[in-house]
């Protein structure tokens, strides 16, 4: 597909989900795909041909690779957690029925959506965290993607419901064109559907309030986890992540991380 058709898909899903209500004027135009069609364009994966499910959940992370992840020593804890929660899913019953994508904070996508048993581990080969923190820039392109992912499965006639999980040990820093209004628009909208759970994790860097952070990016403070500074409090984050995430793709009621 030329980059002209891969664009105009993506504009194509965004506008068919603005006109179903899914989406507001203004996150439509946070996610101008002018900006952003491409990054989002990398992210959507496996085609609808190739899903024989009659229902999916969308599970997406978006873990933090900038520099102070490293310099705190939490590169294992990170990258260790994720894989956790791509083996807990693995392991549900549902497990046939789940879509995983992980980008990293800084856009590198790690691997499209695609199909529990293909997705990538986080290795010290493919996890380096030494960059920025673009939070802003990169929450609209991650979400935008589920969003876009999500309108083109429903339009397949699919049933969805997407988990995400948005990682950072700082604040903003680096982003270009979003601010947290533009998330918080992005959030807003999709928490109204009642198919989507978007939440954050903010590990301690001594300076950060996460909760305000992520409450002004619009994620309820039930869905908000903000472990300490220590390898066995990160995991722990991450477990109690994944435990929703398995009831999110049993299609269980959710209320918040049960700790």
């Amino acid at each position: 597909m030329k980059d002209d058709d891969k664009a105009n898909k993506i504009t194509k899903l965004l506008e068919d989900a603005h006109e179903a209500g899914a989406l507001s004027a203004k996150s439509l135009a946070a996610l101008d795909v002018v900006d952003i069609g491409a990054q989002i364009q990398a992210g959507l994966g496996v085609t609808i041909d190739d899903i024989a499910a009659s229902e999916v959940v969308l599970l997406t992370m978006m873990p933090d690779d900038s520099h102070s992840i490293a310099a705190a020593g939490n590169t294992d804890s990170v990258r260790d957690g994720h894989n956790f929660v791509i083996d807990a899913l693995s392991h549900s019953k549902q497990s046939g029925e789940v879509l995983a994508h992980t980008r990293y904070l800084n856009g590198h996508v790690l691997f499209p959506y695609t199909a529990l048993e293909h997705a990538q581990t986080m290795t010290a080969a493919n996890y380096d965290p030494r960059l920025g923190t673009p939070l802003y820039d990169q929450a609209v392109v991650v979400l935008g993607t589920v969003i876009a992912k999500a309108q083109e499965l429903a339009q397949a006639g699919i049933a969805v419901r997407t988990v995400t999980l948005i990682i950072t040990d700082g604040g903003d820093y680096g982003s270009q064109r979003c601010k947290a209004a533009d998330v918080k628009a992005l959030v807003t909208d999709m928490l109204a559907q009642e198919n989507h759970v978007v939440a954050a994790m903010g590990i301690k860097d001594g300076t950060t309030d996460f909760r305000k952070v992520f409450q002004s990016m619009g994620i309820p403070d039930k869905w908000i986890l903000t472990p300490g500074n220590s390898a066995t409090e990160i995991r722990r984050a991450f477990q109690v992540f994944s435990q929703s995430a398995v009831r999110a793709s049993q299609g269980a009621g959710l209320g918040g991380f049960s700790n």
